[in-house]
Parts: C-alpha cells; sequence; structure tokens
C-alpha cells in the first residue's frame, strides 16, 4: 500500500491503531482530533485518502464531503462512525463517501477498503437528501448483517435496476422499499404498493403505471400472486417506456424454491430479480435487540405515553427470547410493556409474563431452515448468546459432535432395522467405527425384523 492518509477522530485509541497499522502497510499518516485541521490539510491538497469520523468536537464529518469533493474531486473519503441508523450510510453514500464503516470496526476489513480506495477513482453521487426522516423507520443495528444491509441500500437507491426484498414476516421489508424510495432521487414522486386486485381488468396494470409515473411501484408478496396476475405483471413490465416507475417487490418465501415449484413464472423472477435485498431475522443480529427495544420505547415516549426503560436484567431475557415474529413482535411486545408496567424501570418478571402470553409461532422459512446447516447455525448462535458476554465451557467441539452423531446413528439403526452392517453402510462408515461409536454414545442397538 503507498500513499498519505489523513485520519481524523477525535478518539486518540483509534488515531494510534490507524497511524499504526497503515504506518506498516507503507502509507504516510496525518492524524488528528480537528475537523479545521483535516480540511486544511485538504486545502494544501495533503493526502491520498481520508479516513475520517463523523460526530467531532468541531463538526460533523459528513458535512465537510461536500466541500472535500469541490476542493479535491479525486479524493476518496471512507467514513467512521458509531452511528447505528440506515441514515449514516445513506448520507454517506449520497454525501460522496468512497466508503463506510460502523464502529466498531474490523481492521483488515478497513485496510483492505483503504488499499482499494487508494488505487481506485472515486464516483461522484446524488445530492444530499437533507428532508428525509429516518426517526420513524425501526432500521437500526450496528450488527455486520445490517451494516451490509444498509451499505447495500446505499448503493442501488439511485439506479434504475429493479430490487427484489426478502425476509422473514416481520422483518421489515416493506420499510426497506420504502427507504429505498424516500432516500432516492424519486422521493418527491409517487410511492405505490399494489395489490392483486389492482392488477385486475384490462385497464388494472395501466391504471398502476399512471399512479406511479416515474416513482416507484412495489409488488408486495409476490410469491402469493396468482399465475394470472404474474402473467399481467410480466407484460405490463415488457411495454415498460422512458418514464417508467422504480420497480420493486418483496417475498416472505424463497422465491427459486417457488420456481422449482411451479408456482413462480421464471420470467417473473428474473425481471424483479435486478438486485436482491435480503433482510436477516432478528435472532440472527442479538445484539441489536437492545438498541430497537430502546428505539420503541423512546418512539412510544413520543407519542405520549411514560418514559420507560429496560432494567439489567429484563435486558437480558429480551436478548435470548428467539423473536418468531421478528421486529414487528418486538415493537408490540415493547408497547404493551410501556403500557401494562407502573414504574419508570421495566424488569424481569414483566417482561417474562408478556412474553408468556405471546402466540407460539414458527418463523416464516425463506429457505435456510430447509437445510441441516441453517438449523444447527440457528441452535449455535442462541447457545453462545444465551452465555451472554461470557463463552461456553471448554470442550464445545466433542459436545456439538456428540449432540449430531448420537441421534443421526440412532435414526439409522432405526431405519435399518437394527442390522448394523446395513448401517453402516449406509452411513458410510466401517462397521467396527460404527460398534465403538454405539458403545461411546450408549446407544441401545435393538434388531427388530421387518414386518410385511
Amino acid at each position: 500500500m503507498d500513499g498519505t492518509v489523513l485520519v481524523a477522530d477525535d478518539d486518540r485509541t483509534i488515531r494510534t491503531v490507524l497511524t499504526q497499522a497503515l504506518t506498516r502497510a507503507g502509507c504516510k499518516v496525518h492524524a488528528t482530533s480537528s475537523l479545521v485541521t483535516l480540511m486544511r490539510w485538504v486545502e494544501e491538497g495533503k493526502g491520498d485518502l481520508v479516513i475520517s469520523d463523523v460526530v467531532m468536537p468541531d463538526g460533523n464529518g459528513l458535512d465537510q464531503l461536500p466541500k472535500i469533493a469541490e476542493l479535491r474531486p479525486n479524493l476518496p473519503v471512507i467514513v467512521i462512525s458509531a452511528q447505528n441508523t440506515i441514515m449514516t450510510a445513506i448520507k454517506a453514500a449520497e454525501a460522496d463517501a468512497y466508503d463506510y464503516l460502523p464502529k466498531p470496526f474490523d481492521l483488515p476489513d478497513l485496510m483492505k477498503r483503504a488499499s482499494r480506495a487508494l488505487e481506485a477513482t472515486p464516483r461522484r453521487a446524488a445530492s444530499p437528501t437533507e428532508d428525509a426522516q429516518s426517526d420513524d423507520l425501526p432500521l437500526v443495528g450496528r450488527t455486520a448483517a445490517m451494516q451490509a444491509l444498509y451499505r447495500l441500500v446505499a448503493r442501488v437507491m439511485n439506479t434504475s435496476l429493479s430490487v427484489l426484498v426478502t425476509g422473514e414476516s416481520g422483518t421489515g421489508k416493506s420499510l426497506i422499499a420504502r427507504a429505498i424510495h424516500d432516500f432516492s432521487d424519486r422521493r418527491s414522486l409517487p410511492f405505490v404498493v399494489a395489490s392483486a386486485t389492482d392488477l385486475e381488468g384490462m385497464d388494472g396494470p395501466q391504471s398502476l403505471l399512471s399512479r406511479a409515473k416515474a416513482g416507484s411501484l412495489v409488488f408486495d408478496e409476490v410469491s402469493d400472486l396468482s399465475m394470472d396476475a404474474q402473467a399481467r405483471i410480466v407484460r405490463m413490465l415488457d411495454a415498460l417506456g422512458d418514464t417508467a416507475p422504480r420497480i420493486m417487490s418483496t417475498s416472505r418465501s424463497d422465491l427459486l424454491d417457488a420456481l422449482e415449484k411451479g408456482t413462480l413464472r421464471e420470467d417473473l423472477y428474473y425481471r424483479l430479480a435486478g438486485v436482491t435485498v435480503a433482510v436477516p431475522p432478528l435472532r440472527d443480529r442479538v445484539d441489536d435487540i437492545p438498541l430497537l427495544a430502546e428505539h420503541f420505547l423512546t418512539r412510544a415516549n413520543r407519542e405520549g405515553a411514560p418514559a420507560r426503560r429496560l432494567a439489567s436484567n429484563a435486558v437480558d431475557i429480551v436478548r435470548a427470547y428467539t423473536w418468531p415474529g421478528n421486529v414487528r413482535q418486538l415493537e408490540n411486545v415493547i408497547r404493551r410493556l410501556v403500557v401494562t408496567s407502573s414504574n419508570p424501570e421495566i424488569h424481569r418478571p414483566e417482561v417474562e409474563q408478556v412474553l408468556g402470553s405471546q402466540p407460539a409461532i414458527e418463523p416464516l422459512n425463506t429457505g435456510q431452515a430447509d437445510k441441516l446447516s441453517g438449523s444447527v447455525e440457528q441452535h449455535l448462535r442462541r447457545y453462545f448468546d444465551l452465555h451472554g458476554g461470557s463463552l461456553p465451557p471448554a470442550g464445545l467441539y466433542q459436545r456439538v459432535l456428540r449432540e449430531v452423531e448420537a441421534p443421526l446413528i440412532e435414526i439409522a439403526l432405526d431405519a435399518t432395522l437394527g442390522n448394523q452392517a446395513k448401517c453402516a453402510e449406509l452411513l458410510g462408515i466401517n462397521r467396527n467405527t460404527l460398534r465403538k461409536k454405539i458403545t461411546e454414545l450408549d446407544i441401545r442397538v435393538t434388531r427388530r425384523r421387518k414386518m410385511m
């Protein structure tokens, strides 16, 4: 890596870490805790790359990006920020940032991005969307999954590519579609969500296009549409002109699975899936749950409800819950707690009582849960989450293998009626190995005859 990097951050530790890492990589580094100093360096023509925090003692780093672009059009800027809403990523993209990373960032990842930035030519983006508001969008999260989603939304929002938003029920698919519209250069144009009824009749599709104009047209839960409705959409999309709306769609089910089953037209799928935005379920971003809970508590208070906060023991149980209804279920539970709690601080028993009355619903499948690896991953993530900030006891590898091996061998033995030779062949292991496993795992073997 070669070049001069300007680092601006009010955290001395971060300045030190970045300075040392960049210097070891072969770069020259100028580090400061002041935006004024950073802008003076930029005006003087110093630096081949800027790495800047957002919130600084003397201003906002994002506000300086347009001026940097004006003074030095070819100077890439990587924004790092502890802020955790989608607006930070979007504003960074709109303000001509080369890249954006949340804090705490992964240093090797930042170094790779810095290396690419020093070699690449930055691109210009649209003007900032100062009038866009994010307070009502529960798109909150600092986990890697959500930050990746934010960056993808920021990259695609001002393109004309079709967008398919996938995810389980309650994850916020419609919010993502709305955010892509509201923060894009089409935000002043109509945002239309099409229903199956809208597609009926000879004039249905044309009426939709007239309503959407050059704004955004969304097909919600496209996999639920009839084959006739799907055919109408295909014909409509094929006839789009130059002033066509941005096409988006949502689906809670796996569309590739729907293709295989013949319930989704292949030509429709490829017209809708220009860019796929997968919204992660809440159980896959446990660290975001306290942030979302605080977001909903604040929103309820802003709407006139009493001010409430979660006690630490209440946060623990909220984190440990599986949230099959995802963000929508979490919001409903928080709203209920705000109303039913008689004290400013909500404690564990109150949360347990509300969660105990929740319906036993299972998360809708988006394909991954069909795979054994997906189920195992979900189980292991929950196992780690239940230990909070501590690690599980040592010897985890063997414990997990035992948990998988025992039922596998038991079911295989049952399927082969207790015939160990056939069971070993079925499993693809040596018969002696099978016998050893049966002994180690204390598996009871009963040889049975097949009943005719």
